[in-house]
């Protein structure tokens, strides 16, 4: 299952992890009425499961590819929300959401039914003291286990997910271009970037790029 897949530096195969669900929503950020699904997970998204199960400040998780297990379907959910947001700084001086007053229904189209591998290698920080394997083993370990720091979700808290290991499953006999993709949020001391990839399925596997790239998205 691991052929074709970047090798870490020291030559090692990418970790993997299966997860699945009823539900996803993984939200498209360039539509601003209606919340619309990407049809494939994004890497940041695969960054929370991964972050779920294992996370230390000693490394961080760069995902290399998304397997898709099950074919692509969607469905239409309304959702309520609320477009009254406090920031960090307001709420910890004390400032609540008025939900009721600021709440509006807006439809969301979601993917049903999804199950996908996710392929990613460990990049140590230059604080790490362990080398990237002893982490990569105490990821595998957690996932035989099924532990788990907080409960995995699938773009949205709303859409829990399950995980376990890898297994024979094949992906799904899909190739299709999946347009620009956010590939990951940059939060810097002049505000938040972001960057994308150009995302393409072959034979049901998504590969992802090292990094993205930071143009506009509306240049993209």
């Amino acid at each position: 299952m691991g052929e074709g897949l970047p090798l870490s530096p020291e030559g090692a195969v990418p970790v993997g992890v299966q997860v699945w669900g009823p539900g996803a929503l993984f939200t498209r950020p360039e539509l601003k009425v209606e919340r619309v699904s990407y049809p494939v997970m994004t890497p940041t998204a695969a960054i929370g499961v991964l972050e779920s199960i294992f996370w230390k400040p000693e490394f961080s998780w760069v995902p290399v590819a998304i397997d898709v297990l099950a074919p692509i379907t969607q469905f239409t959910q309304r959702r309520n929300e609320t477009t009254d947001i406090a920031s960090v700084d307001a709420a910890l001086a004390g400032r609540t959401v008025d939900t009721a007053e600021h709440r509006t229904q807006r439809n969301a189209v979601c993917l049903k039914d999804v199950c996908y591998r996710i392929h990613a290698q460990v990049e140590l920080r230059a604080h790490a003291t362990k080398p990237a394997a002893a982490y990569r083993d105490q990821f595998r370990r957690r996932v035989e286990r099924g532990q788990c720091f907080h409960q995995p979700y699938l773009g949205t808290r709303e859409f829990s997910a399950y995980f376990g290991p890898v297994d024979e499953r094949e992906p799904v006999p899909l190739t299709m271009a999946l347009g620009t993709m956010l590939h990951s949020v940059h939060h810097d001391p002049a505000g938040v970037r972001f960057s994308w990839f150009d995302a393409w399925l072959h034979a049901g596997r998504m590969m992802i790029p090292r990094t993205g790239q930071t143009a506009a998205l509306a240049e993209a």
